[in-house]
């Protein structure tokens, strides 16, 4: 495990929960909504997030009656997600570790990994070791559901370079595509500093995630092509939502 990999810094920054303030819970709700709507789980059934970040899917999980565990790299993530359940007076568990690491004796009914937090590391087969463990961590007739951008959309629609300023910030985000990969240069400058920060996820396509969800013995339920449940469009989709079974 390489210390210097982007997302120990990145994930771990202040600048990071400011870059995607946009990102609110209303996304996460729908996500979760869609989810239920599809997936009937009785109360007190157990909900593994990984790559939980500040916890807004646990949340709203926790909130339905569920018993939810969040797994995440980042110490200031996790504190945000800390203080979120503790104001809303939930119990919740959240781990701190790599998911490349995680291991649980434990068993779940319904394991989410969503918002594109999945082909961050160097090679295929340590990014797809997250599925041979969802696929371990699961109880017979357990759920997966896996959220990932629409490779083709995103080749279509990537936007070079964007500039804007937040608060007393300047940041300026670069993105273009190498060996197989959306890359990112995030520079955000203040008080006449510049920090510099990267993002690199590896490019995959629905055919290949499918695959080897199946390879591993998940059944695949449905397939959406963003979060509020519209069918999955190569050209149009934003995103690839896949809901499998064990």
């Amino acid at each position: 495990m390489n210390k210097k990999e982007w997302f120990y810094d990145w994930f771990n920054s202040k600048d990071y929960l400011e870059v995607y303030n946009h990102r609110d819970d209303l996304d996460a709700l729908s996500l979760v909504n869609l989810i239920c709507s599809r997936i009937k789980l009785e109360n007190g059934k157990k909900v593994l997030d990984l790559a939980c970040g500040t916890g807004r899917h646990s949340i709203l999980f926790a909130k339905r009656g569920y018993l939810v565990t969040g797994v995440d790299l980042s110490e200031l993530l996790l504190d945000q997600a800390k203080k979120r359940a503790m104001k809303e007076n939930l119990d919740i568990v959240f781990i701190k570790s790599d998911l490349r690491k995680f291991d649980t004796d434990e068993k779940f009914d319904l394991i989410i990994n969503v918002f594109t937090s999945f082909g961050y590391f160097k090679s295929d087969e340590e990014n797809f070791s997250l599925f041979k463990n969802v696929y371990k961590f699961l109880n017979d007739d357990g759920y997966f559901v896996f959220d990932f951008f629409n490779k083709f959309h995103l080749l279509s629609n990537l936007i070079p370079i964007t500039e804007e300023k937040v608060l007393d910030k300047l940041i300026i985000q670069k993105r273009f595509v190498r060996k197989g990969r959306v890359e990112k240069i995030i520079e955000i400058t203040s008080d006449g500093n510049k920090r510099i920060f990267r993002e690199s996820v590896k490019l995959y396509s629905k055919d290949e995630i499918i695959k080897k969800l199946q390879d591993l013995g998940f059944e695949i339920q449905n397939t959406f092509g963003d979060f509020e449940g519209n069918d999955f469009d190569i050209e149009n989709s934003p995103r690839f939502i896949v809901f499998c079974k064990k």
